[in-house]
């Protein structure tokens, strides 16, 4: 029981850094609109890629050999298994993109969105390839076997990671609206990261630093988005966009044109 609340306490601190950016930090950097140039201005506080930061360094550490952090993995799985040995729910495979989902759902029924639908879904595709490239590359170069010995592809948790991405990505584009939205995105890629522990497919520390590698690949592309744009399209309108993606060893490619 003391493993499996130690888990509860680690989602709940990125839960809680959601909410904290909107009440807090964020809202003293929230996006200003130039009203000549109507060009949104993202400049984030340092601050704001803590928590990320914390997540994946501890997923880091747990590569390095027999510490701490690594002998939890193994105790807390040993415990989940003992206590769940017959669980098998994979709601995890459709939650991790809910929070992306929830995005269009809104807009649709009339809760506007911050950015518009070419550009919101030009930075969803560029934190989709961001993290799945970042994510992809350290399951290979890792090698770590999952719990359940179905493949070395174990660090750390894709699903997590795209649960998280679109966690903030929902954030981003309704924080401004209600912190209910960041709460309730938070909430479906914690319960995310969780049911991939339960279903024995990663460690703690590859949930963990999924959660990390998801959140920053959002915010780092709500950071550089502006400029790039800026500098590649000079004010006028992003007709078309073509973003790479990395998934499951093979690269690809997403397009978006606007109609």
């Amino acid at each position: 029981m003391m493993k499996s609340t130690l888990i509860f306490f680690v989602f709940v601190a990125v839960f809680s850094n959601s909410i904290a950016q909107v009440t807090t930090q964020e809202k003293d950097s929230l996006l200003r609109q130039d009203t000549t140039r109507r060009e949104i201005k993202y400049k984030p506080k340092a601050s704001a890629y803590i928590v990320p930061g914390v997540f994946i360094s501890y997923g880091l550490i747990s590569l390095t050999g027999d510490n701490v952090i690594r002998r939890l993995d193994y105790t807390t799985n040993a415990e989940l298994q003992e206590d769940h040995p017959s669980f098998a729910f994979k709601m995890d495979n459709y939650l991790r993109y809910a929070p992306a989902v929830a995005v269009y759902g809104l807009d649709l029924v009339g809760v506007k969105a911050k950015h518009s639908v070419v550009d919101r879904s030009i930075m969803l595709l560029s934190s989709y390839a961001m993290v799945t490239v970042s994510v992809g590359s350290l399951k290979g170069l890792s090698n770590r076997l999952r719990p359940n010995g179905a493949n070395a592809h174990s660090f750390p948790s894709g699903h997590t990671s795209l649960a998280f991405m679109t966690a903030e990505f929902l954030h981003q584009e309704y924080k401004d609206r209600s912190v209910w939205y960041s709460i309730g995105g938070y909430a479906i890629a914690t319960g995310t990261g969780i049911l991939r522990l339960y279903n024995n497919a990663h460690w703690v520390s590859d949930v963990v630093a999924g959660a990390g590698f998801g959140i920053l690949s959002t915010k780092l592309t709500y950071l550089a988005y502006p400029y790039i744009k800026r500098k590649l399209f000079k004010g006028k309108p992003v007709d078309m966009l073509i973003s790479p993606n990395y998934q499951h060893g093979k690269l690809g490619f997403n397009l978006i044109k606007r109609l």
